[in-house]
């Protein structure tokens, strides 16, 4: 080939696919529809419960048969897109959920809407993976960042208007309709994909289907996904059957591990992590998703729980920093081939970890205004973090690695999410009960300003037509409430703090990453 021809080719290298950007609307709408009905089924669960009859425990399959599904099928999305081809693959999950978001709301029976979840979360484990990777192949390097900011929209700002739509939906209409919204926006979507994604020209489809990695997959993950989202409720290691799972699941994931490097074509490549970025940013994006979704997750139990804010006001809180997080993201996309990726994303995790130390100051006493400033800085943190530290971990892979890279990366995040909101979960309960004790220690019943506020408060609810008995009963009540909504504002507290602790103690590993911006050689025709 003449040196013409190759600038020539390299020229429309870096143009990278004409369609590009209809591409990445496919993508983010996908994986969009994906991460809202990760959190909008959980406002209407109360509703699930009295149409269908469930208690709590059985209810709960709806959320754990979904989480399962994707959980499993996320790691194998790469090994699939390269058997089915990227194109099918991609567009079948989309139907696939689309098909069975209808079925969940047309269900007459839990059975039935547990049936239809699992489904649902057949075809929605494939899609954030894939999206990840169809967008990074189909830009150019100068556009990648750009691109992958508008993918992060979705990804970040899905799961905070997630419980807001879900509870507007649920409020106005009926607890169908957060599935029925998915319908229009997964048709659009699965029409998009299959009009202008393409197979990767990188991905070598496997002559083999590895039964046995795929079934150690299954059972060993659901093992671990079931331990972490039950075992706060069966006491963990106290019960034999949380015991029998940790143990079983880290066996085999161990079994994994040694499987899919022993064999020539494995279900999941762990091979991609020898390169150094992409191990670096696997490591800081566990992290990341046990900050992220752990304080998402006990922001609204906060605001609805101790605030008494209805869903809908816990979502006008929360939009200021999903609104930040937009904006943020096109920022630190803009910058992604200017700026050192290390950089944005230390000012990212700092502005996190400040926005937790503003959280932790919150009291019983706070208002919605008192958590504008600090969501904000939030946002605008996360913004900054997801897009170099996507570029960061797919950088130095090789075209036909980055669907691999991209998995792998999408699922240990997700993991990184499922511990940190099973994490914070347990110790809120701890760090509550822990203040409350300490708490009680110092409210002793022969306390004179315990007294004194018991007698206050005794005597004006005589007067408000109470028996003097009935009264001090129910000044106690109020009293212990007191003392609990401080305990519990103290557990809070400590939650954010660690929350954005835990992130900031990652920072050294950026120091060991080399490739700060993303590779050109990623892109969609690249000559290898």
């Amino acid at each position: 080939m003449t040196a013409r021809a190759v600038t020539a080719t390299t020229a429309i290298v870096d143009e990278g696919d004409p369609h590009r950007w209809m591409i990445a609307l496919a993508a983010t709408l996908a994986s969009l529809m994906q991460v809202i009905d990760t959190s909008i089924v959980n406002v209407a669960i109360p509703h699930m419960m009295g149409e269908l009859g469930a208690s709590i425990d059985e209810i709960a399959w709806v959320s754990t048969g979904y989480i399962l599904a994707s959980v499993i099928v996320i790691p194998m999305t790469a090994w699939l897109s390269g058997y089915f081809g990227r194109k099918k693959y991609f567009t079948a999950s989309i139907l696939i959920f689309t098909v069975a978001s209808f079925f969940c709301g047309a269900s007459s029976s839990l059975p039935m809407l547990i049936l239809w979840r699992i489904v649902q979360g057949i075809g929605g484990g494939a899609l954030l993976a894939t999206s990840q990777a169809v967008i990074f192949e189909a830009f150019p390097k100068r556009e990648v960042g750009t691109a992958m900011a508008v993918f992060g929209l979705g990804v970040m700002v899905g799961p905070t208007i997630g419980p807001t739509l879900g509870g507007w939906l649920t409020d106005n209409y009926s607890w169908p309709w957060i599935f029925y919204i998915n319908l229009p926006i997964g048709v659009a979507a699965a029409v998009m994909a299959m009009m202008y994604v393409h197979d990767s020209a990188h991905h070598v489809r496997a002559k083999t289907i590895d039964f046995l990695g795929i079934a150690i997959l299954a059972v060993s993950v659901s093992a671990l996904q079931y331990f972490v989202e039950h075992g706060q409720r069966d006491d963990w290691f106290n019960s034999g059957l949380m015991m029998t799972l940790a143990i079983g699941g880290v066996i085999g994931v161990a079994l994994l591990v040694w499987r899919e490097l022993s064999i020539d074509h494995p279900v999941i490549n762990f091979r991609v992590l020898r390169h150094r970025d992409t191990w670096i940013g696997v490591v800081i994006g566990i992290v990341f998703g046990v900050g992220l979704f752990g304080s998402v997750f006990v922001l609204p139990i906060f605001l609805q729980g101790n605030l008494r804010m209805s869903a809908w006001q816990t979502g006008m809180v929360i939009l200021p920093g999903a609104i930040m997080t937009a904006v943020s993201m096109v920022i630190a996309g803009r910058l992604s081939n200017r700026v050192d990726g290390r950089l944005m994303i230390g000012v990212g995790v700092l502005l996190f970890g400040f926005a937790m130390w503003q959280l932790s100051r919150i009291t019983p006493l706070s208002g919605a205004q008192d958590f504008f400033w600090p969501l904000v800085w939030r946002g605008l943190g996360l913004g900054l973090m997801f897009v170099p530290l996507t570029n960061i971990t797919l950088a130095d892979l090789e075209p036909r690695e980055v669907q691999d890279g991209a998995s792998l990366s999408v699922f240990f995040r997700s993991l990184g999410g499922s511990f940190g909101i099973a994490g914070m979960a347990a110790l809120l309960t701890r760090f509550t009960m822990q203040a409350r004790d300490a708490l009680g220690a110092h409210l002793g019943a022969s306390d004179p300003m315990v007294l004194q506020r018991l007698g206050t408060m005794t005597r004006a609810l005589v007067a408000r037509g109470l028996d003097s008995e009935t009264a001090q009963r129910t000044a106690l009540t109020i009293m212990d409430r007191q003392l609990y909504a401080q305990a519990s504002a103290i557990g809070f507290s400590k939650v954010y703090l660690l929350s954005g602790l835990i992130l900031v103690l990652t920072l050294p590993l950026l120091l060991l990453v080399r490739h700060t911006r993303p590779n050109a050689s990623t892109g969609p025709i690249a000559a290898e």
